[in-house]
């Protein structure tokens, strides 16, 4: 999820831009949903910029972790400040403009690499597939966004599939159940998505992870988070919902398996 505050700016450039989507707001969707933990993300609308995600997780406590954006000038005493806040990770948005591009993969890869921190990765389908084989030598764990984007592109959607189940078969890779409308566009019920997450959870289901994406900045109508919730119960055995929900993100976010 992502947390917008009206009082701060914007990155410049042609960023997406979002009212104010606050803690408080995303607390009454977690007591709505019945969640209790959240990632907080930082947008790339604010660049580099943490003071919204450094204050979100302060406010949300021990309950949150994040994930920031950085460059390789960023400096150890940054790093370490990000990670006493709760950040586990790095974003890389190679869709929308934003102050990284994949030319920085590896120098930031090697700057996370002591923190034990992962590189969150959201790619157009043939960014995907090109950079495939540097993520696999990255010396840190990745986590692919948005269904990777599996239909964004839908003569790309086999290609995709199988860069995906390459990435994951490496055991160095996750992928994030969110934004279905993004990894699927133009589509209410999402159904050609549950074969594509149906094998993903025969083979690899203790790498997939579940996301809100809330305020859903791509979409001007806002979709209903129960309903994209409710895709799950869908598309899971009922004994996968504990391992997707709980078990998986308390691994690779560092949440205690019970508190």
């Amino acid at each position: 999820m992502h947390l917008f505050d009206p009082a701060l700016p914007f990155a410049p450039g042609p960023v997406l831009r979002h009212a104010e989507a606050s803690v408080a707001q995303y607390r009454r969707l977690q007591h709505r949903l019945r969640t209790e933990r959240c990632v907080l993300v930082q947008p790339s609308s604010y660049g580099r910029d943490h003071r919204v995600l450094l204050a979100g997780l302060q406010h949300l406590g021990n309950r949150a972790r994040g994930i920031a954006v950085i460059d390789p000038s960023a400096s150890a005493q940054e790093l370490e400040e990000l990670q006493a806040h709760g950040v586990v990770g790095v974003r890389f948005n190679l869709v929308q403009a934003g102050a990284t591009h994949e030319g920085m993969l590896e120098q930031v890869a090697r700057l996370i690499q002591p923190f034990g921190w992962h590189v969150q990765l959201h790619a157009h389908p043939a960014d995907l597939a090109a950079l495939a084989d540097r993520l696999l030598a990255l010396p840190v764990p990745v986590v692919l966004d948005h269904f990777a984007r599996i239909h964004c592109e839908q003569a790309m959607s086999r290609q995709v599939a199988g860069t995906v189940s390459r990435l994951l078969a490496s055991g160095k890779a996750s992928l994030k159940l969110s934004a279905p409308y993004i990894a699927n566009p133009g589509s209410q019920a999402h159904d050609e998505l549950e074969g594509f997450v149906r094998g993903l959870v025969s083979e690899f289901p203790e790498q997939l992870v579940w996301g809100t994406d809330w305020p859903h900045v791509t979409e001007p109508a806002k979709p209903d988070d129960a309903a994209l919730m409710n895709l799950l119960a869908r598309w899971l055995p009922a004994g996968e919902l504990h391992r997707v929900l709980v078990e998986n993100p308390a691994r690779l976010y560092r949440f205690p398996f019970s508190d």
